[in-house]
C-alpha cells in the first residue's frame, strides 16, 4: 500500500513534467494511481503486460493518457 502510495506520486511527479502540468503531491499521486491502472488496462488490451522497469514506463504513459483526457474534459 505505501510502496503503491510512493511509485504512484513519482510517476505522477515524471508523467506531470513530460506533460508540462503542474499539480501537487496529493494531485501527482493520484494521477499516477490512475495511470498506473489506465496504462496496465490499455496495454493489457493489446497483449502487454509488464513487470519491473517496463511496468514503471506503462505507469508513466497511462498517467500521460489520464493528464490528457482531464485537459479535454476541462
Amino acid at each position: 500500500m505505501i510502496g503503491s502510495i510512493i511509485i504512484g506520486a513519482i510517476t505522477g511527479m515524471l508523467a506531470g513534467k513530460i506533460m508540462n502540468s503542474h499539480h501537487g503531491l496529493l494531485m501527482n499521486t493520484l494521477i499516477g494511481m490512475a495511470g498506473s491502472t489506465v496504462g496496465h488496462f490499455l496495454f493489457g488490451l493489446i497483449g502487454f503486460s509488464a513487470y519491473g522497469f517496463a511496468g514503471f514506463i506503462v505507469d508513466i504513459i497511462g498517467a500521460c493518457v489520464v493528464i490528457s483526457l482531464a485537459r479535454k474534459i476541462a
